[in-house]
C-alpha cells in the first residue's frame, strides 16, 4: 500500500462497471491479488445483473446500476462492460470526478484518450535508460491496450536485444472469452449440440466455432475479426513506439475458451545464437519453457499473469526463429488496467479517501 509522507495510507474508491462480466470478475481478483489500496469497491452493471449478491475481498455487496450518483467520489472507474454500455456511461464517471480506465475499447479514437500498457512503458524505459515521464495531470481517461498487443510488443522489444530484426510475422489465435459470457456460452452449446447431433446456435458468431478455426465470422454476425485485428495492430504501434519493427499480423478465431496463443516468426538481419535470444526474451512477465517441459498452451496459461513461451530455430533459415506463446487474455487485461490505475494514482489528492 502506498503511503503519504505523514504515513497515512493513500487509499482509493473504485467502481467496476460491468462487474458481472468475465473481465469484471477478473478485475476484482486482480485488485485483491495486487493489493491495490482500496477504501471501497462499487460493483455496477446493466439491468440483467442488478441486485446480484457478489463478494469483494471478505465483504459481500450487491451489483448496482451505473447511475451518475454511483460515480460520485469514485477515484477510478474500470469499464469492463461492452463498448455500447461504456459509451452510455463513461461521461457520467468523468463528471463524477473519476479517472476512466476502458477495457472495452469504446474510447479508442476519443480526443485526449491514450492507449496504455505499463509493461511496455517500463520495457521502453529500461531500453532507453531514461527516467519515466511524469504523468499528465490532464489525463482523465485511458484505453487499456489489447492484451495481444501487449504480449506481441513485449516479445518483439525483448527479441531485438539479441539482434536487429529484418522481418516478423504473427498469427494470433483468439479465444471466445474475448466476446464475454455470450462467446463462452455459444461455444459450449455448439460443442454439446455437435456431440448430440443437434442444430448449432449461431447467434453471436454466425458460424460454427466448435471444433473449427475461422478467419472471419458469418455474414450476419455483428462481430468482425478484421476490426479486432486492426485494433491489435494499432495498439501495438501506439504502445511500442516508432522504432519497433512491426509484424505482419493475422487474427484467427480458435475453438478455445480462454487464453490467446501466438505463433510468432522472427528473422534477424544476422545470425543470432538461440541461447542469446532465449536470455533476451526471459525476464519480468515472461517464462521460457525448455525442452522436456509441458509447452505453452491455453490450458496451462489460464489464470497465469505472465506470458509462457517456447522457442525453436527455423529448420531452413539460420537467422530465423519461431516463438510459440500463450497468455491469459483476461488476466493480462486486468493486470494492465490495475497497473495503469497505480501509475495514475500519483495524480490523485493524497492523504484522504476521496
Amino acid at each position: 500500500m502506498s503511503r503519504t509522507a505523514a504515513g497515512i495510507p493513500h487509499i482509493f474508491r473504485v467502481a467496476i462497471v460491468g462487474a458481472a462480466t468475465l473481465k469484471g470478475r477478473e478485475l476484482k481478483e486482480v485488485l485483491d491479488e495486487m493489493n491495490f489500496p482500496l477504501a471501497d469497491v462499487k460493483l455496477l452493471d446493466d439491468d440483467e445483473s442488478l441486485g446480484q449478491l457478489d463478494q469483494v475481498g471478505d465483504e459481500a455487496t450487491f451489483i448496482q446500476p451505473a447511475d451518475p450518483e454511483h460515480f460520485r467520489n469514485v477515484d477510478f472507474a474500470f469499464f469492463a462492460s461492452d463498448a455500447a454500455f461504456t459509451g452510455r456511461h463513461w461521461k457520467s464517471a468523468l463528471q463524477g470526478g473519476s479517472t476512466v480506465l476502458d477495457l472495452s475499447y469504446a474510447l479508442d479514437g476519443e480526443p485526449s484518450v491514450t492507449v496504455r500498457s505499463p509493461w511496455i512503458e517500463k520495457e521502453l524505459e529500461r531500453e532507453s535508460g531514461k527516467e519515466p515521464e511524469p504523468e499528465d495531470l490532464n489525463t482523465t481517461a485511458v484505453v487499456i491496450a489489447h492484451p495481444a498487443a501487449t504480449v506481441l510488443a513485449l516479445l518483439l522489444l525483448r527479441a531485438r536485444r539479441a539482434g536487429a530484426i529484418r522481418t516478423a510475422a504473427a498469427t494470433v489465435f483468439e479465444p471466445v472469452s474475448e466476446q464475454g459470457k455470450r462467446g463462452m456460452d455459444e461455444l459450449h452449446q455448439q460443442t454439446v449440440n455437435l456431440l448430440s447431433f443437434s442444430s448449432l446456435p449461431k447467434d453471436l458468431f454466425d458460424e460454427q466455432v466448435a471444433f473449427n478455426m475461422l478467419g472471419r465470422y458469418g455474414e450476419t454476425s455483428a462481430l468482425s475479426l478484421k476490426d479486432t485485428e486492426t485494433r491489435i495492430a494499432a495498439h501495438l504501434e501506439t504502445i511500442s513506439g516508432p522504432t519497433l519493427q512491426l509484424p505482419s499480423l493475422m487474427l484467427v478465431q480458435a475453438p478455445t475458451f480462454h487464453a490467446h496463443t501466438f505463433s510468432v516468426y522472427i528473422q534477424f538481419e544476422r545470425d543470432v545464437d538461440a541461447m542469446a535470444l532465449t536470455k533476451a526474451l526471459a525476464g519480468d512477465h515472461v517464462t521460457v519453457i525448455g525442452p522436456g517441459e509441458d509447452g505453452p498452451s491455453n490450458v496451462n496459461a489460464a489464470g497465469q499473469g505472465k506470458v509462457m513461451i517456447s522457442l525453436r530455430p527455423d529448420a531452413r533459415i539460420p537467422n530465423g526463429f519461431w516463438i510459440w506463446a500463450a497468455a491469459d487474455n483476461l488476466k493480462i487485461a486486468a493486470i494492465t488496467a490495475v497497473e495503469c490505475a497505480s501509475t495514475l494514482s500519483t495524480m490523485r489528492p493524497v492523504g484522504k479517501v476521496q
